[in-house]
């Protein structure tokens, strides 16, 4: 497997699918509290940029316009990040 099918499918099957999981949580903890604080808003904010600027990398994956290098150096920066995360939530 090429590192732009992986990075296509650790967006597709992991990234995407966790960003799409939190907008959701703040969402409904919005909904609860009947207001939005200016945190929750700066994330929303944050949050849809990230998943656009990753679904234009799918884009680019597409059209064959991004090189193996530099996906594979995005899958371990991703993966930098989810372990880091995941350590943040110990």
């Amino acid at each position: 497997m090429s590192y732009a099918q992986k990075l296509e499918e650790l967006l597709t099957t992991s990234v995407i699918p966790d960003i799409n999981e939190r907008l959701d949580e703040i969402f409904e903890e919005i909904a609860d509290s009947k207001n939005a604080s200016d945190d929750a808003k700066e994330e929303i904010e944050e949050l849809r940029e990230f998943k656009a600027d990753l679904e234009d990398v799918l884009e680019e994956i597409k059209l064959g316009e991004i090189d193996e290098e530099e996906c594979k150096e995005l899958i371990e920066d991703i993966q930098d990040a989810q372990t880091s995360y995941d350590d943040d939530d110990e």
